[in-house]
């Protein structure tokens, strides 16, 4: 709302008691809202009204500030952990450097890596969460801008529609928008229809009227209001104003948008990362200690007195080295590339579901739709075409008494999608035809080709009847001749219309529930072509028209042989149009349209119609519906296999949705749906609404409001489910934006739906919806692997720095490395594994359940063990280096290290109080290293060459590792490493990666390492190769014991669900 809505609006609509203008009389809304129609608001009162009201406006919600927004995106576990690491290295680099240390660029890499990082990731947040509000402003685009308003006894036209207020006298014709809640008061023309299916669900226009209704009906049940933001398609009225801005429906849709925007939760995969945030800090905490207890002895010293400790000494130097040990720990134990494989693998993932039509507007959505429980899913439009299409044709027989019967073929406005069964075609009998005649003639819609498919000019009942005279074909005798050139779709209407021009219209009204046309032939022949409700059109007729064209009188037996087959056609939710003429039109015989004529008089008034349209011929009646997708009830038995439950919630009634429900597979065609079908009044009126949620198979829902789709949403969620709730209308918008994961329409759809949506489906397709499920888990596998693959990556760093800490030997790896090797040597392998198959049975097993473990205890164990080893073996290579001249026949002498004992190398701190302690130059690469100055420095400058050989040790492992990462149980052997080239390719990318920093020297020196020669490389490949080995034997230890582990944790979800 504007500035005065704001501030009384929302007063307004919970302090005041809503009129309930639908149930009173047109004289008690005119007492209450003390305005006349002919008159309207004064100008003066119109002032205090808006002082009361505000104006007729949706409110601008504030939304989060930027700087809200910022430190929101560091309200993430490892975010936190990452920042403090980087101030603190930050920190140590900075005093290293004011202690007379160098102030080298290496020093300061790492904590400004960890800051970009930390910057990319916000800035993405940011731009994610600044798109949530969209949907509220699309919202305010569906709003009428002008209105035709009767004040102070004037009619003024185009007056602003935020200026209008309750009690306003308001004129609506065709095409207008309705600009807000308003009581129709007078109908001008004999019937108004209103396309409210956007804010209500309902397929077709709704007939208006001026009587009363109950007062406890629903949105749809309110035939004698119009609601802001719905379009008038047929008819003029007098409509008054009752409700304006926020206290409309669509303000009170808007209200519950904003309410479930601020409702949102992290994605199941998000939770999980928290969870693991958590747990790795407290880990981080303990090792840090750990480490610093097991190293106190080298930075606080005492003398024992009397059995008492005196005499402290502290190092400051030696407890900030192992202070820097515990910033490696905590850089080593995060995995900094997680953030960027998520969102590259995500990314991917929404390329390959837009490539499926389904187009993600939010990428961890991708994920979530991997455990969707439960499908909400609109009818209208989603499980059917939302393009009306005739189903059955039933024509009069041969003989009086008898019916013919056709199905008719096709779901869409294309006159090319089906045909009729059994159809005679090109020898149309007399009967046919004249139906034929009536479809083509009595109708004022169209169909035309909008890109790939085709649409509906008019009311969409109309179009569907054009369709059927397409698909009827012509008799003999009648050619399409010059209509060729014209527009295919309609080539036979056209050809109709040539052969008789239409002279008058006798309109639609809710009394006689007919429409009725004379029409000229070529001979000057008039005659009057009628449809209608059949009921009615049988009460009217005296004859049928026989097959041969004989006409016969209409008894009672035919009349109920005919309503017999009605009842029938409307127990399959089809609305069933009755055919009839009349060629007996005696005061129309010399008509032309000319309004002298005295039968001119005639149609000017309404009352006449009934009487003109009496004695006349039936010849047949139609069934239209707006059918299922063909692909929807595969689409329905794929979710049952998947373990998926289906709900349809709909704002269509309650007999048309059941028959849809049953077509399509939702329900069985002999199911008992008494407890699982209900409207959505009756559902907030359940005593025991979860029970009812929890029933097996799918549910319906009829007459669902928007706070119904809500509700419903919410209570799933609350049990436990991840709910994808799909929506076309403006009415589901708050659901939409409440679920899990909202899947809007692409081409029916709203803008308001889309924008509050985390899907939208290209091709308004269920059966999209189940392809993206399986995508999802796919997706969420692959994620699950390289999440992993990296994290057993980071126990191995933790054990190895945790090793040399606890040997008390140099340590092996600097911060800068162990960064390098999580953001960029595990990058592409983590990438690439997001490439993986997906397995031929995804989507026959059930969704998993949100709060499934990322880690279970067994694969915890596994990496526990497999980072055991990277420690060893990074650990093991540094001490090889400085301890043997050869290991396993592999020659390490030619560089002209010098060798020491492993004892000289665990207390490499007390080197300068060795006697005679010498050590010889060494080269590496085409530098030369010499310590003649002081030996001791061959443990921290000279140690080059091993660190150099662990972090290479460290990378190759890694890359082995990747590939264990291919199946989580399944051995190499029958997942061979082919099956996903892009691994082998990244396995090549990192490689290559690590040769660049090795044997660049300016990048060599940034990351402290030297080049190797070929034995080293060899004693890399040797250490790093058994890997595979050890986790090919857990694997197969994983197969023998999985039923056992399966069946135990199912207990354990069991009980904990319990």
């Amino acid at each position: 709302m504007g500035k005065g809505g704001q501030d009384h609006g929302a007063e307004s609509l919970n302090q005041e008691e809503v009129f309930p203008a639908w149930s009173k009389d047109v004289r008690e809304c005119e007492e209450k809202f003390e305005v006349s129609q002919e008159s309207g608001v004064s100008s003066d009162e119109v002032e205090r009204r808006r002082e009361r009201y505000g104006w007729n406006e949706l409110e601008k919600h504030e939304g989060q500030s930027i700087w809200k927004l910022i430190l929101d995106q560091f309200n993430d576990t490892l975010v936190r952990i990452l920042l403090v690491a980087a101030v603190v290295s930050f920190v140590l680099a900075w005093y290293d450097g004011d202690e007379g240390g160098e102030m080298e660029i290496t020093a300061f890499v790492e904590p400004l890596v960890i800051f970009l990082i930390l910057i990319v990731n916000a800035v993405v947040g940011i731009w994610q969460e600044s798109n949530a509000e969209k949907a509220l402003e699309a919202l305010k685009e569906i709003q009428s801008e002008q209105a035709t308003v009767i004040r102070d006894g004037k009619r003024v036209p185009n007056l602003p529609a935020k200026e209008l207020v309750p009690g306003d006298i308001v004129e609506l014709r065709v095409g207008d928008k309705v600009p807000a809640d308003m009581r129709v008061l007078r109908l001008i023309s004999s019937t108004v229809r209103v396309e409210q299916g956007s804010l209500t669900g309902e397929s077709e226009a709704v007939s208006k009227t001026v009587k009363v209704v109950p007062e406890n009906s629903d949105i749809q049940g309110k035939k004698c209001m119009v609601f802001a933001g719905t379009t008038v398609v047929n008819g003029h009225c007098i409509c008054m104003v009752t409700q304006t801005g926020m206290n409309s429906e669509i303000g009170k849709v808007h209200s519950q948008i904003h309410e479930a925007s601020q409702n949102e939760e992290d994605t199941p995969l998000k939770k999980k990362l928290n969870e693991f945030g958590e747990v790795l800090t407290l880990i981080i905490g303990v090792i840090c200690a750990l480490v610093w207890l097991i190293n106190v002895k080298y930075f606080l010293t005492w003398e024992y007195v009397d059995g008492w400790p005196r005499n402290f000494k502290f190092s400051f130097e030696k407890c900030t080295y192992y202070f820097e040990i515990a910033v490696a720990l905590a850089v080593a134990a995060i995995p900094e590339g997680l953030p960027a494989v998520i969102t590259t693998c995500l990314a991917l993932g929404t390329r390959k579901m837009a490539q499926k039509n389904a187009l993600v507007r939010k990428l961890p959505s991708v994920e979530t739709l991997g455990c969707t429980t439960v499908i909400c899913s609109d009818k209208t439009g989603t499980l059917t075409t939302n393009q009306m299409a005739v189903s059955k044709l039933v024509a009069i027989g041969s003989r009086a008494g008898t019916l013919r019967a056709f199905n008719v073929d096709g779901t869409s406005y294309s006159p090319f999608d089906g045909k009729i069964q059994d159809w005679p075609a090109g020898k149309m009998d007399a009967n046919l035809q004249m139906i034929a005649k009536i479809a083509a003639l009595c109708n004022d819609s169209g169909v035309e080709q909008s890109g790939n498919h085709y649409v509906a000019n008019g009311l969409p009942t109309e179009a569907a009847l054009k369709v059927l005279v397409e698909k009827m074909g012509l008799p003999e005798g009648l050619n399409y001749g010059s209509t060729s050139d014209l527009d295919d779709a309609l080539r036979c209407c056209q050809v109709w219309k040539n052969t008789e021009s239409r002279i008058a219209t006798l309109e639609f009204d809710r009394d006689r529930k007919s429409m009725g046309v004379i029409v000229n032939s070529r001979s000057e022949r008039k005659s009057l072509l009628v449809k209608g409700a059949v009921e009615n059109l049988l009460e009217r007729s005296e004859f049928v028209r026989l097959v041969d064209g004989t006409i016969v009188p209409l008894d009672q037996n035919f009349k109920d042989l005919i309503l017999e087959s009605l009842h029938e056609m409307s127990t399959s939710a089809l609305r069933c149009l009755g055919f009839a003429y009349k060629e007996d039109l005696p005061e129309f015989a010399t008509y032309n349209g000319d309004e002298d004529h005295p039968a001119h008089e005639l149609l000017l008034n309404p009352t006449n119609y009934p009487l003109i349209e009496s004695q006349l011929i039936f010849v047949g009646m139609v069934g239209i519906r707006d059918p299922p997708r063909r692909e929807v009830r595969q689409a329905i038995e794929d979710c049952r296999a998947a373990g998926i439950r289906v709900m349809v919630i709909t704002g269509d009634n309650k007999n048309t949705a059941e028959t849809i429900c049953r077509e399509i597979g939702v329900f069985g065609p002999y199911e008992d749906i008494s407890s699982k079908s209900l409207t959505g009044k009756d559902f907030m009126e359940h005593c025991d609404q979860k029970n009812h949620l929890r029933q097996s198979g799918g549910l319906l829902f009829s007459r669902a409001e928007p706070r119904h789709k809500q509700e419903i949403v919410r209570l799933l969620k609350e049990d436990g489910e991840v709910v994808a709730m799909t929506g076309d209308g403006v009415n589901d918008a708050p659901a939409l934006k409440l679920a899990d994961i909202g899947v809007a329409m692409g081409i029916a759809g709203t803008e308001v739906a889309k924008e509050a949506s985390d899907m939208v489906l290209a091709d308004d397709n269920f059966s999209t919806i189940v392809a993206a499920v399986g995508e999802g888990r796919s997706i969420y596998n692959n994620m699950k692997a390289f999440i992993r693959y990296m994290i057993s990556s980071n126990i191995g760093e933790v054990a190895s720095i945790f090793l040399t800490a606890a040997l008390g030997i140099p340590e092996g790896m600097i911060p800068v490395q162990l960064l390098w090797v999580n953001l960029v040597t595990d990058g592409p392998p983590a990438t690439a594994l997001g490439f993986n198959p997906p397995d031929r049975d995804i989507m026959k097993k059930p969704p998993r359940r949100s709060d499934d473990s990322l880690i279970t205890a067994w694969i915890l164990f596994r990496y526990l063990v497999i980072g055991l080893y990277v420690g060893i073996a990074t650990v093991g290579v540094f001490i090889i280096w400085f301890t043997h001249g050869s290991f396993l026949g592999i020659d390490l002498s030619g560089d002209g290290h010098t060798l020491v004992t492993y004892s000289q190398l665990a207390n490499w701190g007390q080197c300068h109080s060795w006697g005679g302690f010498s050590v010889s130059p060494f080269t590496a690469g085409s530098r030369e290293f010499n310590f003649d100055s002081n030996p001791c420095d061959y443990f921290q400058s000279g140690k080059i060459k091993a660190s150099t050989l662990s972090l290479s040790v460290l990378v190759a492992i890694e890359m082995f590792n990747s590939l264990n990462a291919l199946s989580e149980d399944g051995s190499l052997v029958t997942m061979p490493p082919w099956v996903n080239p892009w691994l082998l390719l990244a396995m090549s990318v990192s490689f290559g990666l690590h040769f660049l920093i090795l044997y660049v020297p300016f990048l060599a020196q940034v990351f402290g390492i030297v080049p190797l020669n070929l034995n080293e490389w060899l004693l890399v490949l040797i250490v790093a190769f058994p890997v595979i080995i050890i986790d090919e034997i857990l694997k197969f230890v994983g197969r023998c014991t999985s039923g056992w582990r399966y069946s135990s944790a199912s207990k354990t979800s069991k009980h904990k669900a319990e």
